[in-house]
């Protein structure tokens, strides 16, 4: 039977990707970004998956404002990455795990989660940015991938309970496929941050940090935090981080925490990022 063997949280700051694909990881101001995911590279080559399930969300590429779900299993055999207006990334193609996307689908609804499913789809730097910095440079990504994109771009985005209730579904499908396949589950998204208006700029270490100590110790208070005290305490933009719960949700009750990273700034935001493996 198919098994979810660990969760990994992680930003997906566009300028990570930039940095990436410039060579410029050893300068200065990013150095320190990338040193906290040296560990992360060397953990998943010791403990490859077969499938990543990854949660993240769109940025008005795939969809656009005529069309926004609230959740979008991609289904399709492969996804380009997109053109976010200076050209795709310079990154291999997405391979999904049909088969294996379409039962989550089938159990997933079946279950009473209403999911969009996407037979066609372009994925954008909240996607691949998490693939780059777990799995560096590569000509082929190692693994499968299926993505769920979230909205948490046009109100009302779903609360944090409704998606860490949503990965326990996906973890009752992933659990009841037959073939023996080693799954992670990818939260991305977060942390705190805001894009415009006064507050531009926003970022609340002691929020993100009490966010990422939850995940591993009480992941029901996590899942509570309101719609509100994201918007008050991380910013517009640090509604992403309810994506993250969907990943906890389809693990263990009890989890070991196995890394950590947390650095500012990033562009214009935080960095955030943990390794959790079923204990």
């Amino acid at each position: 039977m198919a098994r979810i063997v660990a969760g990994v949280g992680c930003s997906h700051v566009p300028a990570i990707g930039v940095a990436m694909d410039t060579h410029k990881t050893h300068e200065p101001y990013w150095a320190p970004v990338f040193r906290g995911f040296e560990f992360s590279r060397h953990w998943m080559r010791e403990n490859r998956p077969d499938v990543v399930f990854l949660v993240y969300n769109d940025h008005c590429t795939a969809f656009s404002a005529e069309m926004i779900p609230t959740f979008a299993l991609g289904c399709a055999a492969e996804f380009q990455p997109a053109d976010e207006g200076w050209g795709p990334r310079p990154v291999p193609v997405v391979k999904g795990h049909q088969k294996l996307a379409s039962h989550i689908a089938q159990s997933v609804i079946l279950d009473e989660f209403d999911l969009t499913i996407m037979n066609r789809m372009e994925v954008d730097h909240g996607l691949t940015v998490p693939l780059s910095v777990m799995f560096g440079e590569v000509d082929e990504w190692p693994c499968a991938v299926i993505p769920l994109c979230v909205n948490v771009v046009q109100y009302p985005a779903p609360t944090g309970n409704r998606c860490y209730n949503l990965g326990k579904a996906v973890r009752r499908a992933i659990e009841s496929y037959d073939d023996d396949l080693k799954v992670m589950v990818f939260g991305t998204g977060g942390m705190s941050h805001q894009l415009q208006h006064e507050r531009a700029g926003l970022i609340n270490p002691e929020f993100d940090k009490r966010f990422l100590d939850l995940l591993t110790e009480d992941p029901v208070a996590g899942s509570r935090i309101t719609h509100l005290e994201y918007l008050r305490e991380a910013g517009s933009e640090g509604i992403e981080m309810v994506m993250w719960h969907v990943m906890r949700g389809a693990l263990n009750e009890h989890v070991r925490e196995v890394h950590r990273h947390y650095h500012v700034p990033a562009s214009n935001t935080a960095v955030g990022h943990i390794i959790l493996e079923n204990a």
